[in-house]
């Protein structure tokens, strides 16, 4: 019996997306571990956690027919919590090369909290809106301090910047449902577009440093 995909191009378009970024979770983890930038690390989980949503997205989407409703459900669940495990990430990563002291263990915190929030409200909620109300803010956050960073010559700013507008095209064309054939749908046009996307935010998250770091004498 031949394998019955139900959405065929969505799920090669979503394993796609995570290979790609499993692929640059790799070279940041061994970059973050060789400078010991924190930032670094955080931005490859945000990665793995992008990696982790696609792959699950994908499996949901094209094997729908043989997971059951329980593995179905799980699937589900694990796409949602690991896009939350990418905005936690990001924020904390843009935190930590925007401040130190205080300032960043109260926006650590914040970010810890609204994951917190986030996942327990999730437990009961199936909704990927909820994932959206949840990453766009995140990606804002990550955007306007990338816009501060770009504005005093660091070299990070450009490509986070690039790379969060866009991810922002990309979901925009992802809720307006436009489609460029019937077998090549909104979401296959999102995972594309989230491509460029991830590699502009790979481009940016290489370049990332603690406020430490760019405050010393030599930086």
């Amino acid at each position: 019996m031949a394998l019955q995909i139900t959405e065929p191009t969505t799920m090669l378009t979503d394993y796609a997306l995570c290979g790609i970024a499993l692929w640059f979770a790799w070279k940041l983890v061994r970059q973050g571990q060789s400078s010991g930038e924190q930032p670094v690390l955080l931005w490859a989980l945000a990665f793995a956690g992008l990696a982790v949503a696609a792959f699950s997205g994908g499996t949901y989407h094209g094997l729908a027919l043989y997971l059951g409703p329980s593995l179905l459900a799980i699937t589900w669940k694990t796409t949602l919590y690991a896009i939350g495990i990418v905005s936690l990430a990001l924020s904390c990563a843009a935190t930590m090369a925007a401040f130190r002291g205080r300032p960043r263990r109260v926006l650590v915190g914040l970010a810890v909290a609204k994951f917190v929030l986030y996942a327990a409200w999730m437990v009961q909620h199936d909704a990927f809106v909820y994932a959206i109300l949840d990453y766009a803010p995140a990606l804002l956050y990550v955007l306007v301090l990338q816009i501060w960073a770009w504005s005093r010559h660091e070299r990070s700013g450009p490509w986070i910047v690039a790379g969060v507008l866009v991810s922002f095209a990309a979901a925009a064309v992802q809720q307006s449902g436009f489609a460029l054939h019937q077998h090549f749908n909104h979401n296959d046009l999102y995972h594309v577009i989230q491509m460029a996307g991830v590699y502009l935010l790979y481009r940016g998250g290489r370049l990332l440093r603690s406020r430490e770091s760019l405050n010393a004498p030599n930086s």
